[in-house]
């Protein structure tokens, strides 16, 4: 599976050996200063283990944020798993403090969106703490909507049809012409 690419970042899918350095701390040969994060080190310890109980889940995997102009690494990004019975994935992301405020975080979202409304999945679902007022923006930009919150977390999620009922649509609307 190839990288997927934006106007300014791409979006390099971790392999297992990958993941295994950055699990141990190793950001890879371009880390920005403050990468890797715990965040990242995180993400790279769930997908060893969903790869050790499950196989490996790609391209529904742990993916590094890098800026295109110079391959630094600036974050990372991540489905939580593969797709449920129902066509659904949770995604996490972040960046590293030198990164934020540029809309990095909306460019890598909205295309792993993209990327995951063209494999199938029906819906996408995120979290972020009450006071992170910044990745609620950065959600809603993404096109992602607040589904509910509980005492600690804001639950947002986007959903698409499936392709059944939008050709369903399609062929209903030209039948009412």
């Amino acid at each position: 599976m190839g990288d997927l690419v934006t106007t300014r970042l791409v979006l390099h899918p971790l392999n297992p050996a990958e993941a295994e350095r950055l699990a141990a701390g190793d950001g890879g040969p371009r880390p920005a200063p403050d990468y890797p994060t715990d965040g990242d080190v995180s993400a790279a310890r769930r997908f060893l283990n969903t790869c050790a109980a499950d196989g490996d889940p790609r391209p529904f995997g742990t993916y590094q944020i890098l800026l295109r102009e110079n391959d630094r690494v600036i974050g990372g990004a991540d489905f939580h798993g593969p797709a449920d019975e129902t066509g659904t994935v949770t995604i996490g992301y972040g960046l590293v403090p030198s990164a934020r405020g540029h809309g990095y975080a909306s460019e890598a979202l909205r295309e792993l969106l993209r990327f995951a409304r063209a494999r199938g999945i029906t819906r996408v679902k995120g979290d972020a703490d009450l006071d992170n007022h910044a990745s609620h923006h950065v959600m809603t930009a993404a096109g992602m909507h607040p589904t509910g919150e509980d005492a600690h977390v804001r639950y947002f999620e986007i959903t698409w049809p499936t392709p059944r009922r939008r050709l369903l649509r399609t062929v209903g609307a030209r039948a009412m012409r």
